[in-house]
């Protein structure tokens, strides 16, 4: 019988390219999501049966357990930007961690891969990057074999980065931007989903840095994106104090709203976190530790922005039309 990996989190935009992996390499893949119906996308990732999402709690012990129970290895992608309410930093990334990590060991499972985060070891501000380094710490604490992946962001179809700054083009002639020097590492969600098939087989084991062969100012991916989807902008690097001012603007517009305004725009706990550089640390292990060969961003970029350029899939036909010579 084919061997049983649980992953919490499994839908979310990590967690479906690792499901998507082990499903190719033969696992039973057990998907555990707080709302399964809302999953139903990640069967077809396999034969039929091979891969179910099923209910589970991150915060509750006997749901962690029931959905654990019989795998032979477990990955948590699960994590969180909500700093309130009830699943919180500390609720998701600390607690439901370690939590993970305790059932796990108990439950006699092989493996444990776990997604955290880069550059949480030198953000010491924010509390997004403590509820990270807490949950790694427990994680260790309870099963010390454990592979912990630390990504810089994550770059691929469904992401959250590339397509939010693509889409904040198509405002305006202004693009303001906060935390321009910070330096990133965008790291494609394929090879995380690779290094993290490698820890389930147990070929893995420790703390390994993922990041890209590519580092650049927050300012120079603008750049980037803004070739890619065609567009001309005037970019404004606003002061950090700047853009920790609107962030407390916005959090105290959410809050007196009461949720009504979600700030999705910026919270003062990222704007602590752009006060950071995101690159993979000197000595670190790397991809390339696991015999893998990190793809650069911008050999993807425009297989998925291009819906972001002014006539979107047309662009290009539009732009070869315009270089057409005229018939006499």
């Amino acid at each position: 019988m084919s061997k049983l990996v649980t992953i919490f989190g499994g839908s979310g935009f990590v967690g479906r390219y690792i499901a998507q992996r082990l499903a190719a390499d033969g696992w039973r893949v057990r998907v555990a999501v707080r709302r399964p119906n809302e999953a139903v996308f990640v069967r077809p990732y396999g034969v039929v049966g091979q891969v179910e999402p099923v209910f589970c709690n991150i915060r509750d012990d006997a749901s962690v357990e029931a959905v654990m129970r019989g795998a032979d290895a477990v990955v948590n992608c699960v994590g969180t930007f909500q700093k309130s309410g009830k699943n919180n930093f500390d609720a998701v990334q600390h607690e439901g961690a370690e939590r993970v990590a305790r059932i796990a060991a108990k439950e006699g499972v092989s493996a444990l891969v776990h997604i955290s985060a880069l550059g949480i070891d030198r953000d010491d501000q924010s509390a997004y990057a403590a509820s990270k380094r807490a949950g790694e710490e427990g994680i260790l604490q309870h099963f010390p074999g454990a592979m912990i992946l630390r990504p810089s962001v994550v770059f691929g179809p469904e992401d959250g980065f590339f397509n939010r700054f693509a889409g904040m083009t198509r405002m305006g002639p202004v693009f303001p931007l906060v935390g321009g020097n910070t330096k990133f590492q965008p790291v494609y969600v394929e090879d995380v989903a690779l290094a993290a098939a490698k820890g389930a087989e147990g070929k893995a084991h420790g703390v390994y840095e993922l990041g890209g062969p590519e580092v650049k100012s927050l300012r120079g991916w603008i750049d980037v994106i803004l070739d890619v989807v065609k567009r001309q902008k005037i970019v404004i690097n606003l002061p950090m104090w700047m853009g920790r001012l609107m962030a407390f603007g916005f959090d105290m517009l959410q809050t007196v709203t009461l949720g009504l305004f979600n700030n999705g725009l910026l919270t003062r706990d990222q704007a602590k976190q752009l006060g950071f550089d995101n690159t993979v640390s000197e000595g670190a292990k790397t991809l390339q530790d696991l015999d893998i060969e990190p793809v650069a961003a911008e050999a993807v970029l425009d297989t998925y922005l291009w819906r972001y350029r002014p006539s979107g899939q047309y662009d290009e036909i539009r732009e070869s039309a315009a270089h057409m010579r005229r018939p006499y």
